[in-house]
Order: C-alpha cells, then sequence, then structure tokens
C-alpha cells in the first residue's frame, strides 16, 4: 500500500532564497526576539541580514571557502540562527553538533566531517572544542558567540562581524546576496549527525532542496498553524535536532513568524508567559511534563477540586470523541464542554500565556491519551513523523485533518509505503543526499528506486500513517510473540510516579522492565508513609516502593494483551543519561548499552524463567 501526499506545491529552491526572500517579504522590526538584563530585545530583519553577511564575509577574510565545513556547538540562541544562515548564504557547508555531547564525541564528529572552523557558545562549549581541536587537526579557527571569548580562544563573532564589515558597501552586499544566490538546489547545505543509537554516527548529507521543499510542503499542508499574522514561536530545543532546524527556524523565517528564544530549557514555563507565544514545537517530553504537572495540581487539592477536574476532563474528553468522529455535540455536551474550559482548561491555558494556537510534536511518539487530554483541553497538538534523514518531516496532523494515534498524512511532494516486514519507506526530494564518506551506508538506506528504508514499522490506515516502532526495537518472546516496546513505555509513563521505562523480554519466556521512578513524586509518598532512607538507592530497595511501583506500574498495563503486560520489573536509582552513555543526545534510550549495564538486574528478574507467558 502506497500513501502519496500529493504533488509538490513548489519549485525546487535554496535556502538563500528563502532567507533574502523573507527579509525582502516580511521586513519586520522582530524577526527575532531573546532576553537580556531581564527584558526582551528584538532584532529585525534588516540587522539580521546585515550580521549574517557580514559574518559570512568574516568567514571568507579568514580563508574559509565555499564548499568548506564549519561546525556550530551552541544551545539554542540567535547567534546559532545567525551562524548557520552565514554559512549557508557563503556556500558553506555547516555541521550542526548537538550541545550535550561530550567532547570525545565533538572531536569525532570534528574529525570526519574535516571541519576547519567550529562557533562555540560558552566556555564550557569552548573547553569541549579545544579539547578536540589534537584529534581533529583540520579546525583552524574557534569563535565564540560570548564576548569576551574564553580562555584559548582567539576570536569572537563580534570580532568576526567587524571583519566582514570592512570595506562595506551597497556593491559588495548586493554582490555578497548574488553570489548566494548561485547556490544550486541539490547542492549539500548541512551535515547533521545521528544519535548512534545502533552503532557509529553518521554525517547526513541533507541539500538546500531537501529542506526547502520539506519547509514549502510543510506550510501548504499546515497554513493555518504557520501563515497567520503576528505569528510567535517560541523556540527551544537545540537547533542542532532537525525538527527544531527545519521547524522552529526555517519554517518560521519562511512564514514572517517572529521567533522568541527561550534562555534555557528550565525557563520555558516563564518565558511561555512572558512572550506569549501562538505556536511552540516541542518534543514529547514537554507534553508529558505538562500533563503529570496538571494532573498532580489537581490530585493535591480538596476533594471538591479533585471532583471537579476529574468531571470537566471527562465532559471535555466526551466532546471530543464525538468532534474526532466528524459530529456535532449535542446542546448539553457543548454546555458542559464550556463549562469545562472555563472552571479548569481555561487555567491551563494562562500558564502557555493565552495566545497559544497550536502545539507541534515531532522527534518521538506522543502518547494518545496525552493527545486526546490536550485536544479536549482545547489545546491542539498537531503530532508529525520524520527522522533526521528525511530533513524531516514525512507526515503530520493537520487541525482538518487530525486523527488519534496517527502522524497523519504525507505532506505533499512525499509518498510513503509499507514493505512487507512492516517497515515504513519514503521518497521524494525530502530524502538525503546519502551519508557523508559512507557509500555503503547510502546504499544500504537509500535502495535504486530512492525509497529510504526509516527503521520504523508502521502501518496506513485510510492515507493516515501509524508507527508502531523501531524495527530494531521489536521484542520476540521465547514463544513467538512480537512486542512493540515504545507503545507501552509511553503508556508506563503517563504514570506520575514513573520517569523512565524500558521494555524487556527478547527471546524471553516472558516481558519485564526497568523503571526509573519519579523520586519527586516517590520520595513525597515515601514521606508520607513515615519512610526512612539516606538515599535513592535505598529507598528502591524497600519492599513496600517496590510493591507502590509494581501496582503503579501493573495497572497501567492491565489492558494490554497477557503477552504484553511486564510480569516483573526492576528500579533503577538514577535517570538514564546522555553522560553515562545510555541515552543519545535526541533522548533515545540506547537499549543494548542499557540491557549490558544492567545485566545483574535483569538477570535476576529472568532467574528460573518458570513462568511460560510467552
Amino acid at each position: 500500500m502506497i500513501a502519496n501526499g500529493g504533488p509538490r506545491t513548489i519549485p525546487p529552491g535554496t535556502l538563500p532564497k528563502l532567507f533574502f526572500d523573507a527579509v525582502a517579504t516580511h521586513d519586520l522590526p522582530n524577526a527575532m526576539m531573546y532576553k537580556a538584563a531581564g527584558s526582551w530585545r528584538p532584532i529585525s530583519h534588516r540587522e539580521l541580514a546585515e550580521r549574517v553577511i557580514r559574518c559570512g564575509r568574516g568567514l571568507r577574510s579568514l580563508g574559509v571557502q565555499p564548499g568548506d565545513r564549519v561546525a556550530i556547538l551552541s544551545e539554542n540562541r540567535p547567534e546559532w540562527a545567525i551562524a548557520d544562515y552565514a554559512c549557508l548564504t557563503s556556500g558553506v557547508i555547516d555541521v550542526a553538533i548537538y550541545p550535550n555531547l561530550p567532547s570525545d564525541q565533538v572531536a569525532y564528529i570534528l574529525r570526519d566531517s574535516g571541519a576547519v572552523a567550529i562557533f562555540v557558545s560558552t566556555a564550557a562549549q569552548a573547553a569541549k572544542a579545544m579539547a578536540a581541536r589534537s584529534d581533529a587537526p583540520s579546525v583552524r579557527h574557534v569563535i565564540s558567540f560570548a564576548d569576551p571569548a574564553p580562555a584559548g580562544v582567539e576570536l569572537t563573532m563580534a570580532a568576526l562581524e567587524k571583519r566582514g564589515a570592512e570595506g562595506e558597501g551597497a556593491e559588495t552586499i548586493a554582490a555578497y546576496r548574488a553570489a548566494a544566490l548561485q547556490a544550486k538546489p541539490d547542492d549539500v547545505a548541512t551535515l547533521i549527525y545521528t544519535s548512534g543509537t545502533t552503532g557509529e554516527p553518521k554525517g547526513v548529507m541533507l541539500t538546500h532542496d531537501n529542506f526547502y521543499s520539506n519547509v514549502g510542503c510543510c506550510v501548504s499542508r499546515l497554513h493555518e498553524a504557520f501563515e497567520h499574522p503576528g505569528n510567535l514561536a517560541l523556540s527551544f530545543l537545540p537547533l542542532s535536532h532537525v525538527f527544531e532546524r527545519m521547524v522552529g527556524h526555517f519554517v518560521m523565517m519562511y512564514t514572517g513568524s517572529t521567533i522568541a528564544y527561550a534562555e534555557s530549557m528550565d525557563t520555558v514555563p516563564d518565558n511561555m508567559q512572558e512572550v506569549r507565544p501562538t505556536i511552540v514545537a516541542s518534543v514529547p517530553r514537554l507534553y508529558e511534563k505538562m500533563f503529570s504537572r496538571v494532573l498532580d495540581n489537581a490530585l493535591a487539592g480538596g476533594a471538591i477540586k479533585k471532583r471537579i477536574f476529574f468531571w470537566a476532563r471527562g465532559a471535555a474528553e466526551k466532546w471530543a470523541d464525538v468532534v474526532l468522529a466528524g459530529r456535532t455535540p449535542n446542546a448539553l455536551l457543548a454546555l458542559q464542554y464550556r463549562i469545562a474550559q472555563k472552571l479548569v482548561f481555561s487555567r491551563l491555558k494562562a500558564r502557555t500565556g493565552g495566545r497559544l494556537r497550536f502545539f507541534v510534536s515531532g522527534g518521538a511518539p506522543l502518547s494518545p491519551e496525552i493527545n486526546k487530554f490536550f485536544y479536549a483541553a482545547g489545546l491542539i497538538i498537531l503530532e508529525g513523523y520524520g527522522l533526521t534523514e528525511t530533513s524531516p518531516v514525512i507526515a503530520c496532523n493537520t487541525p482538518r485533518e487530525f486523527r488519534l494515534g496517527t502522524v497523519g498524512r504525507p505532506i505533499p511532494s512525499v509518498e510513503v509505503k509499507i514493505a512487507d516486514d512492516g517497515e515504513i519507506l519514503t521518497r521524494g526530494p525530502h530524502v538525503m543526499k546519502g551519508y557523508f564518506n559512507k557509500p555503503d551506508a547510502t546504499r544500504d538506506a537509500i535502495d535504486a528506486e530512492r525509497w529510504f528504508h526509516t527503521g520504523d514499522i508502521g502501518e496506513l490506515r485510510d492515507g493516515y500513517l501509524a508507527i508502531t516502532d523501531r524495527k530494531k526495537d521489536l521484542l520476540v518472546t521465547a514463544g513467538g510473540k512480537k512486542i512493540a516496546p515504545q507503545p507501552i513505555e509511553n503508556l508506563v509513563k503517563t504514570n506520575k510516579y514513573v520517569s523512565q521505562a524500558i521494555m524487556l523480554g527478547d527471546k524471553r519466556k516472558f516481558a519485564s522492565m526497568l523503571i526509573v521512578p519519579n523520586f519527586e513524586q516517590l520520595e513525597r509518598w515515601a514521606k508520607l508513609k513515615n519512610l526512612i532512607f539516606t538515599d535513592r538507592r535505598q529507598l528502591v530497595t524497600m519492599p513496600i516502593v517496590r510493591a507502590k511501583m509494581e501496582k503503579e506500574v501493573f495497572g497501567r498495563t492491565s489492558s494490554l494483551a497477557n503477552f504484553e503486560q511486564p510480569k516483573k520489573i526492576a528500579l533503577l536509582d538514577a535517570d538514564l543519561t546522555l553522560e553515562s552513555g545510555e541515552m543519545t543526545p535526541t533522548l533515545k534510550v540506547r537499549r543494548k548499552i542499557v540491557e549490558s549495564r544492567y545485566k545483574p538486574q535483569i538477570d535476576a528478574l529472568y532467574a528460573g524463567e518458570h513462568d511460560d507467558q510467552g
């Protein structure tokens, strides 16, 4: 079965064209916003263009040539965007590096890409870059966003822009722009390295038109979300993440939306109320935390508050069921919904700033329960699907075509088909050029008919794409039953006592789980029970705590098929982290590493394996 998103909506193009067209068309006084000294400050389109051109000319003054690679190692901030557009408009291929990577992985990317320079944000990122230079001899320049520059860094971005401004005039600016517009749609624009869940990270070569087509086709499908007067997006995901790069960076520039850069991930709730965004793009973790916080607040109140909350939730979800089925709610249900909004959900909307029109979710599967809750609350989450190799969007839900449990229909110009083994394949202008210096890996990923093999398992339901799991993550029990772990893990994580969940059971007689508790909630419960403990390691070994967590986990999974239900759990005393190698920069679990590291706990779960549940 093949689903086709329809014909391409725009001709092939480049990112310099996207940038310069946006500057000329929109000419806003607040193309970007950032917070400094306690207040939000604007950057106009004109100032942005000036800084981009000066930065691009500055790179040329350092001897950086078209086709060279220049890395960006930074948290989300306006300078990241300026450096990106400077590279793109000067013919340089930029290399996006996750800011949470350790120095050895930074060194690998610099060495593999052959980067000749690197932009860094803070002293901590500069230290990584300086440490990596001994393993990456191609790096000639380290350029700091911070001013003054950290120790050992010879050049700031301000100094680079000053170099680029020397001899500047209308003629040279026009010449720079003209040269930038000579880029070809099939030219490589950027390298983004895969997370390396199953092996060595690979540099994904994305062309100008990979992004340009994806932007135009997403906007045509989601015009009511993206093309709206006064649109303001709060941007906080790392711009090294392809989802944020495309949606929160290129799409917002293309549509003339203001981009407000959050101070940090920790300040997102405060920044949301300050700038009052109309659209927010995030990975599911934000929505999981918001959902958990709303439930906590409801349960922490008195009996009347709880009763009101759960009545409102029930009424709103009944309303959602009717609307999503394409019917019109009757007068009584419509009245109940309005009351629910006023009594309960108006407060949730106020915490988002009160102007939010849509959330956008990508990067990982979103729990249908959470998605339905937000839809019922009047805060629509438009879930989509894609990969780094597909620049990234393959399919997405829209306000008009919205189906829970799916990631929507393919966008225009994108084809999707399901292989015989259930793997999702896709073809179109969004598919990468290949992996940098890895022709064998490229041939493994893209077949002779240009179908890209995603590694995800899914199905098409009336043209809507549903993702069931990663192909390599599927568990097959000793009894031959196939278990898709991600939906079950996401289900368990909706419990307020669970922070992380990792499904086990491959080649075993029954399924089990590693559980990292939400220690904030668990410790609060333990204190109410007058439990005495000195640290978390001691806490998770207590029989009463184990019984509590088993009740929470098994209660969440009781509706699953018998073979899908975890029969045992092991409690871990610390979160899985990137620094420990257990998580990727995009917060995906490296299952092989986790299973190796916690082998004693896993072996204890299966000691004897007498319960044949497969």
